[in-house]
């Protein structure tokens, strides 16, 4: 039973260090906008981490294997989202060093639009609900009982995501005075809305 436990966090680790829309998402908030923000879009890409792997726990994500169009739908509005975040980065880009532009940032709706991204991110993208259904049971230990092992693995992956990310922010917020000057920050926000659509056009032509 340990040796599962430890194997999964070890895989959970490795999975977490892999880069992928969250990770542009959650950077750019905590350079734009500083660490708080960027803490709170974690939280919500850790909401939707938690999510999937609950509805692997409770079969919910099985859907998207056996339904072709449960899994094109999430694909297409998760492509939506991306292209969308991309295109109003690099409309930000545009705006930066003039006078009526006022930085985003610290207020509480913007807490929670990053919260609201950061969740969104995550959970409109397909792939992770077929990798946490396909990932998460291999951990059981044989004989064990399934639904209260995947509960704890959806917790523990949750964790592990947050862990990976807290350290990232913390640099991001480090640096955050450099990065955001304006020539920085505007081509930051132009590689991070291209890296966006970019993967939006991916996730909605992909089979």
């Amino acid at each position: 039973m340990l040796t599962s436990v430890v194997a999964f966090l070890g895989a959970a680790f490795l999975i977490a260090m892999v880069p992928g829309p969250s990770t542009v998402v959650i950077l750019r908030r905590a350079v734009v906008n500083g660490r708080r923000t960027g803490m709170a879009t974690v939280l919500g890409n850790e909401c939707g981490v938690l999510l999937w792997g609950l509805a692997a726990a409770f079969g919910l994500s099985a859907l998207l294997l056996a339904s072709q169009v449960a899994y094109d739908l999430i694909r297409i509005a998760g492509a939506a989202v991306l292209v969308w975040m991309g295109a109003r980065a690099l409309w930000q880009a545009r705006r930066i060093g003039r006078p009526e532009e006022e930085p985003e940032g610290t207020t509480a709706v913007s807490l929670r639009r990053a919260f609201s991204q950061g969740l969104v991110t995550n959970f409109a993208n397909p792939k992770a609900g077929v990798f946490a259904v396909s990932f998460l049971p291999q951990f059981v230990p044989q004989g064990a009982p399934v639904l209260p092992f995947l509960l704890a693995f959806a917790a523990l992956w949750a964790l592990v995501d947050l862990i990976w990310y807290m350290p990232l922010v913390w640099l991001a917020g480090r640096v955050g005075g450099v990065l955001r000057r304006e020539a920085v920050r505007r081509r930051m926000e132009q590689v991070a809305g291209a890296v966006l659509v970019g993967l939006g056009v991916r996730l909605a032509t992909e089979s």
